[in-house]
């Protein structure tokens, strides 16, 4: 049990947080979450849920904690890009001010949920992180600065890990449909038609099971001071998982699917090694394409009404920001 080791996730009633706290609770972790509450509140009873605005959280709410887990801020880039302030203030501003926060208050550990996206476009090789990343858009820039202000304030006594995750996919209790392969899953049963920006993007694509147990992992390490790593469960086309998708599809619901491509140019375009992860962690990625997939269709019950705002984060992110008061 390691009921002594309390873990703090910030944001954590979001599509990641509502698998990984029950996840660590499961593994003999005591958790709480801390999420301002803008997607609701899916986590199981006994999680201890707290709704409260991030920012107003002392050094002395933190002093409990062995590790705080970060995976509040923007998610994607149309909210990055709907609100570029907001965005740097959540996805740089607030990461800095709890880092600073859990250092003061004698916290072990931050983990900080960063992206793949700091990587911008690159030239069909595999980014190690020892490559420059290089990104042009807000959410890309502001996930890369949250790192910078955190590994700022590593030492012996307060380690940061920065996961540059890849696409998430999968099922979640807070369920998102506005990621790669959940938009493919929903598209080709509500459609019979999966379309795409451009067959050619590649993506690492990044499983829930592999996140948790990569954060499990990250919370048990001995590694000291700051590190930058990559998590992905497989680097893939965009074309190549449409596909997938669509024998699925032919395979288990009996459904013809149509695959059209837009030949739209992408200012992302990544592939990355998970070496370091292995090394440093023994972390080693257990899904593939067909597992993420038969994951959503076995839970499809929980999300069929496709229509639901609820799932799409750009959606309910634009009302609340439409919402608050000019000025604030």
């Amino acid at each position: 049990m390691h009921a002594d080791k309390k873990i703090l996730i910030l944001g954590g009633a979001g599509f990641i947080g509502t698998t990984l706290a029950p996840f660590l609770k499961e593994s003999g972790y005591n958790v709480t979450v801390v999420d301002i509450g803008w997607f609701g509140n899916s986590l199981p009873a006994n999680i201890h849920y707290i709704e409260a605005d991030i920012f107003d959280l002392k050094i002395t709410d933190l002093e409990v904690f062995h590790t705080v887990i970060f995976l509040a801020g923007l998610s994607n880039d149309p909210m990055a890009e709907f609100s570029p302030k907001d965005n740097f203030i959540y996805n740089t501003g607030l990461p800095a001010y709890i880092g600073y926060l859990a250092k003061e208050a004698g916290v072990k550990r931050i983990i900080f949920a960063s992206s793949c996206s700091v990587y911008g476009y690159t030239h069909n090789r595999t980014f190690t992180e020892d490559d420059i990343a290089i990104s042009n858009y807000p959410y890309g820039v502001s996930k890369l600065q949250g790192e910078k202000a955190l590994l700022a304030l590593a030492d012996e006594n307060f380690s940061v890990i920065c996961f540059r995750q890849g696409t998430v996919c999968g099922y979640s209790p807070r369920m998102r449909l506005d990621l790669a392969m959940n938009t493919m899953f929903k598209n080709a049963l509500s459609n019979k038609e999966i379309k795409l920006s451009n067959h050619k993007i590649w993506r690492p694509i990044l499983g829930l099971v592999d996140l948790c147990n990569a954060y499990k992992l990250g919370i048990e390490s001995n590694l000291e001071f700051g590190q930058v790593i990559n998590l992905s469960s497989f680097n893939t086309t965009i074309g190549d998982l449409a596909k997938q998708v669509e024998e699925f599809m032919l395979d288990f619901c009996e459904l013809e699917i149509t695959i059209t491509d837009s030949h739209v140019e992408d200012y992302r375009n990544y592939k990355v090694s998970t070496e370091k992860a292995e090394q440093l962690l023994g972390f080693k990625a257990t899904q593939d394409g067909l597992s993420i997939i038969n994951d959503l269709y076995k839970n499809l019950v929980h999300f069929s009404d496709f229509n639901n705002e609820k799932f799409y984060n750009i959606e309910v992110f634009k009302k609340i920001m439409m919402s608050k008061p000019i000025g604030s």
